[in-house]
């Protein structure tokens, strides 16, 4: 069963305009909100942004763009698709609310992670796709996202 998420108060509201990606990222997820249910967290999820490049260690990964209020994943390693949503900024959290292509909604927390500095890359191949932020690499392929911490 998921664990809820020790956060005060109610979820954190979707109103206001979006901020686009950050460009450089290593995010750990603190909770996510599912149809506007709990804040729970069930796995541990990373996520590393490099330039337009993102890989989520769910097990897509892709490009990111910006319409000027919302972001675009779009989905070209792992599982196919496209998330769309907005972030915004509270205290040092990344706040997403976002729709996926199924029209179900969500609400994600993203927490900085440590030991971002350095070198950062991405690279892609004809079946993976790889990308760095410091200390961290996710790997996604075909079969799922694979974390690790050098």
């Amino acid at each position: 069963m998921p664990e809820p998420v020790d956060a005060p108060g109610a979820l954190p509201s979707a109103d206001g305009p979006g901020i686009p990606v950050p460009e450089r990222g290593a995010w750990l997820r603190r909770g996510i909100s599912r149809d506007g249910g709990p804040l729970v967290e069930d796995r541990e999820v990373v996520w590393l942004q490099a330039g337009p490049y993102f890989a989520d260690s769910r097990g897509f990964a892709g490009v990111t763009s910006f319409d000027g209020s919302r972001v675009h994943f779009h989905h070209l390693t792992g599982e196919p698709g496209e998330d769309t949503g907005r972030l915004r900024w509270e205290g040092a959290n990344l706040v997403e609310w976002g729709t996926n292509t199924d029209g179900s909604t969500f609400l994600e927390v993203w927490t900085p992670l440590p030991c971002a500095e350095g070198d950062t890359g991405s690279w892609a191949g004809a079946d993976h796709h790889v990308v760095r932020v410091g200390r961290h690499l996710v790997h996604v392929d075909a079969r799922a996202g694979t974390y690790w911490r050098t």
